[in-house]
């Protein structure tokens, strides 16, 4: 649902964007008109959908979908003249809004891990990292031997 109201929200981004063209400086009523009614309901749809979609990744899409939807307005409408780059350009920013909706929502590029791969099994992250926590007693080995009282290195 979020990814519907983003979207939603983005061709308000467009519409806002191609009347605050129009509206001459706010000095034409109709356009200045839509221009605000658009953008309130833009930014309530931005705002909404980043409530489940992580901001970078709301405002990429919103950004990119708006400003892809007022070029091809531009240049159905004949405003701006087409060119092979500019089609290729769109088609990029077309692209990585689909990459960044493809994109899992940890955003890391891999698949999610299921239970097993989150410490339920027996390589844990303290195991993979040699640190474990003293909450429960275990060893506090940096997996070099060195412990806090050895003086564990700052940093690796």
């Amino acid at each position: 649902m979020a990814w519907t109201i983003l979207l939603i929200s983005a061709v308000f981004e467009a519409i806002w964007a191609t009347a605050l063209g129009e509206s001459n400086g706010f000095t034409e009523p109709v356009p200045t008109i839509i221009f605000a009614v658009a953008m309130t309901i833009s930014m309530l749809g931005l705002a909404r959908a980043m409530k489940e979609i992580p901001l970078g990744t709301a405002y990429a899409v919103w950004t990119g979908t708006g400003a892809a939807l007022t070029v091809a307005y531009a240049l159905i409408t004949g405003t701006e003249q087409a060119s092979f780059l500019k089609i290729l350009f769109l088609i990029g920013i077309i692209a990585a809004i689909v990459g960044l909706k493809l994109l899992p929502a940890d955003g890391s590029g891999a698949p999610k891990a299921s239970a097993e791969d989150s410490g339920s099994s027996s390589t844990s992250s303290s195991a993979r990292t040699g640190v474990t926590s003293a909450t429960n007693g275990d060893n506090l080995s940096d997996g070099e031997g060195n412990t806090p009282e050895q003086g564990m290195p700052e940093s690796r």
